[in-house]
């Protein structure tokens, strides 16, 4: 996946997230980052990156927002993978 691709994902994702009134305070309390930080922070790929794997950690909310979306289930691990710190990790 190319890394645009994957940022304009990781975006959507931000936006669900914002409109989630149950889901986004977990969010806030659990990164420590603010509402404000949403929108200052969508041009840096590390803090979209962290807003996928927040998401990832629940297998609900990533049915929620793919489902919200349009997406295959999938999609969000593809596109975490082509952002910073994604990549999978070789223990070998």
């Amino acid at each position: 996946m190319q890394r645009e691709y994957a940022e304009t994902i990781a975006i959507r994702a931000v936006a669900w997230l914002a409109g989630n009134d149950e889901l986004l305070p977990t969010f806030l309390g659990a990164t420590g980052a603010s509402t404000e930080d949403l929108r200052l922070r969508l041009a840096e790929p590390e803090f979209l990156g962290s807003v996928l794997d927040f998401l990832m950690m629940n297998d609900q909310w990533v049915i929620a927002f793919c489902d919200g979306s349009d997406l295959p289930y999938d999609r969000l691990m593809q596109a975490r993978q082509a952002l910073p710190g994604g990549a999978d990790v070789n223990w070998t």
